[in-house]
């Protein structure tokens, strides 16, 4: 394969690669390099549409159940999820505009 056909070449990753507060729903306590316990970095969407399995460690095969596992509540040992406030703007969509969101998200 050549690689100097995909040099300099814009890719929709759809990721914004940081790493964020997952919150202690989700907290692993696996520290990787400056990730602590409770963080995670973006995974690109990429592909999420032929995924089996969703979340950092699996845990749903369903696209909604994993957008509503992202809400998690600060802790003593844990910030809150930094995905919460985006849980609740998904929530207060139309089932329409919900279904279309995961329509789109199935189809990358």
């Amino acid at each position: 394969m050549n690689s100097a056909v995909l040099q300099n070449r814009p890719v929709n990753l759809f990721s914004d690669l940081l790493v964020h507060h997952m919150g202690a729903g989700l907290a692993d306590d696996i520290i990787q390099g400056q990730a602590g316990p409770d963080e995670f970095r973006t995974t690109p969407l990429w592909g999420v549409g032929q995924r089996l399995f969703f979340l950092h460690d699996g845990r749903t095969t369903d696209l909604l159940v994993a957008i509503n596992q992202h809400s998690s509540p600060a802790t003593t040992n844990y910030l809150d999820s930094e995905a919460n406030a985006v849980i609740k703007s998904f929530q207060k969509l139309s089932v329409t505009d919900q279904q279309a969101i995961l329509d789109f998200l199935r189809s990358l």
